[in-house]
């Protein structure tokens, strides 16, 4: 099976600089729900890798989090669409834990729950971060404009190989070789 590696906040959601708190901050970005729907439909398992270091900040908690993922995913069984799985990062940097990105652990842990080589799987991102943690992993760097995007891209230095999107839609348009993609 087909695997895809998305970042949450930023790519999925929007993104806030304060953090996204409560299912009531969670918005999807028009059309990524869509998005992942026509990802599931080509085949793919689609896993979301995100930092939440809000948890360890004290400015949630897990049932918190778990409410929003509870959000998402109902939001996507209304256009089709599914997650599979959410492997998340709840370190904040100065606890300089191996699963937090930019270091690959989140990465890894996918490989070794669905046994696959994560050479050239998609890994779509917002952020450098995003971008470092999938390429030290093998993946395939996709950047998106949403969230934090321009603001990447203005501070370059992306890892070799990584292609730029709109956001997520634009991103699967891509991959699945349809028009209107950048």
């Amino acid at each position: 099976m087909k695997t895809i590696i998305l970042d949450r906040d930023g790519v999925i959601n929007i993104d806030s600089a304060l953090y996204i708190k409560s299912p009531a901050e969670w918005k999807p970005i028009e059309g990524s729900l869509e998005a992942i729907a026509r990802l599931n439909q080509a085949g793919y398992r689609v896993v979301v890798a995100t930092n939440q270091s809000g948890i360890g900040r004290g400015l949630f908690d897990m049932d918190t989090l778990n409410a929003m993922h509870e959000k998402m995913h109902k939001h996507l069984a209304a256009v089709g669409g599914r997650v599979d799985a959410i492997f998340y990062c709840p370190h904040t940097a100065d606890e300089k834990c191996h699963c937090r990105k930019p270091k690959p652990g989140m990465f890894e842990r996918i490989a070794k729950v669905y046994n696959i080589d994560l050479q050239g799987v998609p890994a779509i991102g917002d952020s450098l971060r995003d971008l470092q943690a999938g390429s030290a992993a093998g993946c395939m760097p996709m950047l998106v404009r949403t969230g934090k995007g321009e603001k990447t891209i203005a501070e370059g230095n992306l890892p070799e190989g990584t292609t730029i999107h709109d956001n997520l839609a634009a991103a699967v348009n891509a991959l699945l070789g349809k028009a209107g993609s950048k």
